[in-house]
């Protein structure tokens, strides 16, 4: 879309967009473009939520407005949480583990994959997971292997697909038993006792001390999550 937006702007019509990448927005350029930190195919937030629509939608037409491009925008506010209709009881422990990055996310896939089982099999096979192309257990290696090597990961395109479904995989597996959780502590769950959540906010801490790619750390934790991250990553 944003190599769109040339052909359109030479031919005359002024084009704005919404970016769900930033760092990919941030190379191409185009003319007008507002990014947003919400998931992979929500790029107006949660649905049938009107009135936070309307307000993303504004603001990339309030791009219009600018005197000169190009223009990349961040959009100030994160997506509300979207409520669940079975709160997490997931009966899994999860300790504080040692070891490599590799084995911790590994060990705790292992305790959780059960129970994304279960509620896959409640939900008919239904599913959010499939953004990224990898399956759960190679997503999962690839972080490890990158974190155990302190190195950003190279193909940016794939680990953002790849956050999201992890993200979904684990809160799906969180879900899968009734009990006395809302979707607020499903979520401080995922972010606070979890290696994923600790994983991720480690790559976000990773992507900071790059400047050339601060911009992506964003999109990595939602920022409740990031203004209460645990201070002890390593």
């Amino acid at each position: 879309m944003s190599a769109l937006g040339y052909y359109l702007e030479r031919a005359g019509i002024a084009t704005t967009g919404i970016s769900l990448v930033r760092e990919h927005t941030a190379q191409l350029q185009p003319p007008r473009s507002l990014w947003v930190s919400f998931p992979l195919g929500r790029p107006l937030g949660i649905p049938n939520d009107a009135e936070f629509q309307h307000a993303v939608i504004k603001a990339a037409l309030e791009l219009f407005e600018e005197a000169s491009g190009p223009v990349l925008r961040d959009y100030p506010i994160d997506a509300p949480e979207v409520a669940i209709e079975s709160a997490p009881a997931c009966p899994v422990n999860f300790q504080r583990q040692s070891g490599s990055w590799q084995d911790r996310l590994a060990s705790e896939l292992a305790l959780i994959s059960p129970w994304y089982e279960i509620g896959l099999d409640k939900r008919a096979g239904r599913t959010l997971v499939g953004a990224s192309t990898s399956h759960i257990h190679e997503i999962l290696q690839r972080f490890g292997e990158d974190l155990d090597a302190h190195r950003i990961p190279a193909d940016l395109k794939w680990f953002k697909a790849s956050i999201e479904d992890a993200k979904t995989y684990y809160l799906e597996a969180l879900s899968a038993e009734p009990g006395q959780y809302n979707a607020r502590q499903l979520y401080r769950k995922l972010w606070h006792e979890t290696e994923l959540g600790r994983a991720l906010g480690l790559f976000h801490a990773m992507f900071m001390d790059h400047p050339q790619r601060a911009g992506f750390a964003r999109i990595l934790l939602p920022r409740d999550a990031l203004r209460r991250i645990d201070d002890t990553l390593s």
